[in-house]
């Protein structure tokens, strides 16, 4: 299992992690929407503007960091493992 800071201190699971996508589209704001009425958002944004929309197994994620943030810290994350598991 391998979680990832998505800012201000929020960790989730990076395995369970389907899409990122910036939240100007069209499309994630109607995912966002959806996902409201269903109940299944989490808002990690601590009360900034919304930049990322995650998309996972079971639920959404919004996070405050831009998409590129979040997956350099899972590239980086990956490699460390992948590092870690060689010696």
């Amino acid at each position: 299992m391998s979680f990832i800071n998505i800012g201000f201190g929020n960790i989730i699971n990076s395995n369970k992690i389907v899409s990122m996508v910036n939240s100007d589209s069209a499309p994630a704001k109607r995912i966002v929407a959806t996902a409201k009425e269903k109940g299944n958002i989490i808002d990690a944004t601590q009360g900034r503007r919304t930049k990322c929309v995650i998309i996972c197994d079971s639920y959404i994620v919004l996070s405050a960091l831009m998409p590129d943030t979040i997956a350099n810290r899972i590239s980086d994350n990956s490699s460390k493992e992948e590092f870690d598991n060689d010696k």
